[in-house]
């Protein structure tokens, strides 16, 4: 995607041939900063502190992960200690686990002084391979977005809802729920959308307001309580939210305010889809409630606000009283019943075990 007119991918390798790029979510939207990953303990930080996020950049930022420590010590007990070292940053993302299971099958039977060239190899595939899978949802998306404004009257927008970041920044391109959104706008179909701010780290706010700006797509920022009221006014036409963990029975787990958009959708009869990759299922979590851990985050991120003073500083400030109790859950589970459909890479599935199965017969018995 575009940032000042100039393609960008969200992580690639340097020119150097080895060390790894990748964009400092942290410091958006007021600062847009690369940096460089130069070891594997690099990569476990990027993740662990949210300079990269989004379930399927997890994944690819741990393949590479994996990549710099074989370049540092390609013995099976580093790979063992750089597995464990990266899996243990996050926990509820499934892409984390996915990607590190991969990279290890891949390597485990590969001559020591093969497998730096092939932990290279196999990462920018699992980058490339998310690429395709996001243009994919976006070309599903695509059917439901025009199926919606061919009901409109001329010229009048489709007004879609997000939560969160699930656009370019949470994959390696295009995104999930965005995918169909940019795809819309370059097919020319009017869309308009509502960007939740998404507390309490703000991403939608930061991030997709500013994504959505650099390609220059209509769009407002509301309050995370904001989106029932549109809905009971007809504002909203759909929702798009992503995953970061969808169980085998369709239950998914997004950032935490999800579940309360999805009640809001089916008290106003608004369809509510999740567009996500095959890698963001978890074929052996049953019921999303009780089998996907729920990542607690520091009490800080809702104690605290950062933003930018009318010079441009960065500023961090408290909203607080200093002794008050934080709980800060970073995502929760909307149940299967509340999602009209999942926009995948092979189409748009129902939201249970038997579709999910019927279009994954290739990974469900894995």
């Amino acid at each position: 995607m575009r940032v000042d007119g100039k393609p960008y991918r969200t992580i690639w390798v340097e020119d150097d041939g080895w060390s790894v790029g990748i964009i400092d979510q942290t410091l958006l939207p007021h600062d847009f900063v690369t940096c460089r990953l130069l070891s594997m303990e690099d990569a476990a930080r990027a993740i662990a502190d949210m300079l990269v996020r989004g379930a399927p950049l997890i994944g690819a930022t741990a393949a590479y992960g994996v990549c710099l420590a074989m370049r540092e010590d390609a013995s099976d007990e580093n790979l063992a200690y750089a597995y464990d070292t990266l899996f243990a940053t996050r926990p509820t993302a499934v892409n984390l686990s996915w990607a590190l299971d991969d990279m290890r099958k891949h390597l485990s039977d590969v001559p020591v002084g093969d497998r730096v060239a092939t932990a290279y190899k196999r990462a920018a595939e699992i980058c490339n391979e998310d690429v395709a899978i996001s243009e994919s949802i976006g070309r599903h998306g695509l059917d439901l977005v025009q199926a919606l404004a061919a009901h409109k009257p001329a010229g009048e927008p489709v007004n879609i809802l997000t939560h969160c970041n699930a656009g370019w920044l949470a994959t390696v391109d295009w995104g999930t729920a965005t995918a169909p959104i940019y795809m819309a706008h370059e097919a020319g179909i009017p869309v308009h959308v509502w960007v939740d701010e998404t507390r309490p780290r703000n991403q939608g706010a930061s991030l997709t307001a500013w994504e959505l700006g650099q390609h220059g797509i209509p769009h407002t920022l509301i309050t995370d309580n904001a989106g029932g009221h549109l809905m009971q006014h007809g504002l909203v036409d759909m929702c798009i939210v992503g995953t970061d963990r969808t169980t085998a029975q369709g239950d998914v787990c997004n950032k935490i305010g999800t579940y309360l958009k999805a009640l809001a959708a089916q008290d106003n009869g608004v369809p509510f889809y999740v567009a996500l990759p095959s890698t963001t299922i978890d074929w052996q979590a049953g019921n999303g409630v009780a089998d996907i851990p729920i990542e607690q985050r520091s009490g800080e991120e809702v104690s605290h606000i950062s933003g930018a003073d009318e010079h441009g500083a960065r500023k961090v400030i408290r909203i607080s009283p200093s002794d008050t109790p934080i709980r800060n859950d970073a995502f929760d589970v909307t149940p299967a019943r509340l999602v009209t459909g999942l926009i995948t890479e092979r189409g748009l599935v129902d939201a249970n075990r038997t579709a999910l199965a019927a279009a994954f017969p290739d990974l469900s018995d894995s």
